[in-house]
């Protein structure tokens, strides 16, 4: 059996979830590095990034994210009674999805020129005319990603993850190529060629390769737009599709709220969070993508028990490996922000500007693990509405707080407002939860979380001096060189303090170490 049609558990589907997305963030990071060292914090990257705002709110609008949430339950037990009618339900989806999104996208390349003013109303006139060509570049990669994660569905629901788990990396990967290239052969000027890049890597990443996946385990599609099923479908799906969260928002509101305080402030802001993001995504993003299709099963077994014990030990995993990682990073991003982006058109003032807006977002961090887990745990209940609700209530709450008091403030004051936003919508969601289920998947979160922070602090500590040691010693060498090694510095002192301290204090952090190391010594 091929690698990638190869079934995987819950253990073999974390571990590639986990590694494509550290990866993928890692790419994204690199893909970062070329755009400052070419561009940096200037009004070409502000433009770039503030392209995708359309393209992405498209994806939201229509569940993109989602979709394959709202979809799994039902296809699952649809294919478990009727496995041909199953996949009439299916067809009768994709085709209203491919339909749907060729339309919306049509309509927004055609109104480009008003949506650039609404998305980025601090851009001069000249401006927004190169934000119009990059719309109209990018937004038909939404197409590819709305169709590819119907598709992706049939693959989590086959316990298939190793094509999921390519995909970012194929579609960071060909950003950068056609980025890089497409310029150097005298094809494209300034960042167009990053926005080729996007299309060809959702094309790619996101629909071609697992569609070719699925075709060879079978794949009896047939365009069709009726099925019973598909208005239960569409119930569900309509408040995801609907409810413009804090969490689909987020990015979006740094973007358009960055645009009013000056330039570079929307491409440092966005640096920003793709650094903050990176132990959201290797904790919390992996463990919520490889637990979801288990936790629906378990539901489905109706064994409530097995879910309350499944959602509460990722929750209490998540949160307390996020706070440590936070932590170190939050204390050191001088270095990781120099590390990652120092160089070229990235100066120092760049550097200064940005290293407080990462210390600001990296405080969101463990809300974003909650909100990843928890609305999981809310979507295999087949409840979309309450996330979706709470979350566009928050919104519509927050958007006057970003115009009269974060963007007064600057970008550190939209930072600040991010965090605020997306903390309150997270302990929403654990209030309502726990009136409705009570308070069992929470057992224990909050001392996991205290002793795992407790266990991180001496070993931050100590690498905070020695970061700085080695940072006045070599940074008349090398600004970057002396922010790598401080850092490498910084994290052996971390894992070797806070590994053994966690496995003494709180070993389930740990346990596959753990029994790894029992092992041995037996």
């Amino acid at each position: 059996m091929s690698i990638l049609a190869k079934k995987q558990g819950i253990g073999m589907a974390a571990l590639l979830l986990a590694a494509s997305t550290i990866l993928s963030r890692f790419m994204g990071l690199i893909r970062d590095k070329v755009i400052s060292w070419q561009f940096g914090a200037g009004s070409e990257s502000d433009i770039y990034f503030a392209a995708f705002v359309v393209p992405d709110i498209l994806n939201y609008l229509l569940a993109g994210g989602f979709l394959g949430i709202t979809l799994m339950p039902l296809l699952a037990k649809r294919f478990a009674e009727d496995e041909q009618d199953g996949w009439a339900f299916f067809s009768s989806v994709l085709s209203w999805m491919a339909c749907t999104a060729l339309l919306l996208t049509a309509v927004a390349m055609a109104f480009a020129e008003p949506l650039s003013r609404l998305v980025a109303p601090g851009l001069a006139e000249e401006k927004l005319v190169r934000l119009q060509f990059f719309m109209r570049i990018t937004l038909p990669a939404q197409f590819f990603f709305l169709t590819g994660s119907c598709v992706t569905a049939l693959l989590f629901l086959r316990k298939q993850f190793v094509v999921p788990a390519l995909a970012p990396l194929i579609y960071n990967g060909c950003i950068i190529f056609f980025g890089v290239t497409l310029p150097a052969l005298g094809l494209a000027q300034g960042m167009s060629g990053y926005c080729v890049g996007v299309v060809a890597g959702a094309a790619l990443g996101t629909l071609l390769l697992p569609l070719f996946l699925v075709r060879k385990g079978g794949f009896p599609f047939r365009p069709t737009f009726r099925h019973p099923l598909l208005k239960r479908f569409l119930l569900l799906a309509l408040p995801l599709m609907l409810g413009q969260t804090i969490t689909a928002l987020d990015e979006q509101f740094l973007r358009i709220f960055g645009s009013l305080t000056g330039d570079g402030s929307v491409s440092l802001l966005n640096y920003a969070k793709r650094v903050a993001m990176v132990p959201v995504a290797l904790v919390g993003q992996a463990a919520a993508l490889a637990s979801y299709p288990f936790l629906v099963s378990l539901l489905a077994q109706g064994d409530k028990e097995g879910f309350s014990r499944v959602l509460g030990k990722a929750l209490r995993t998540g949160t307390g490996l996020i706070l440590p990682l936070a932590l170190w990073m939050a204390v050191l991003a001088p270095s990781t922000f120099t590390f990652l982006f120092y160089g070229g058109r990235m100066a120092d003032a760049e550097i200064l500007r940005a290293a407080p807006l990462l210390q600001l977002l990296l405080c969101a961090s463990p809300f974003w693990v909650l909100l990843e887990l928890l609305t999981r745990g809310y979507y295999a209940q087949t409840d979309t509405i309450t996330p979706a609700l709470t979350g566009t209530v928050l919104t519509l709450i927050f958007l006057p707080v970003y115009y009269w008091l974060a963007v007064p403030a600057g970008a550190n004051g939209i930072a600040l407002t991010s965090v605020t936003s997306l903390a309150c919508y997270s302990l929403l969601l654990i209030v309502l939860w726990w009136k409705r289920e009570g308070g069992t998947v929470f057992t224990g979160i909050g001392k996991t979380a205290v002793t795992s922070l407790a266990c991180a602090l001496p070993g931050t500590v100590l690498g905070y001096f020695l970061d700085s040691l080695v940072r006045d010693a070599m940074s008349a060498f090398s600004p970057i060189l002396a922010a790598f090694a401080g850092l490498c510095l910084a994290g052996l002192a971390l894992l070797c303090t806070w590994v053994p301290l966690a496995l003494r204090f709180c070993p389930e952090l740990l346990d596959r170490l753990k029994s790894r190391l029992s092992r041995r010594k037996a």
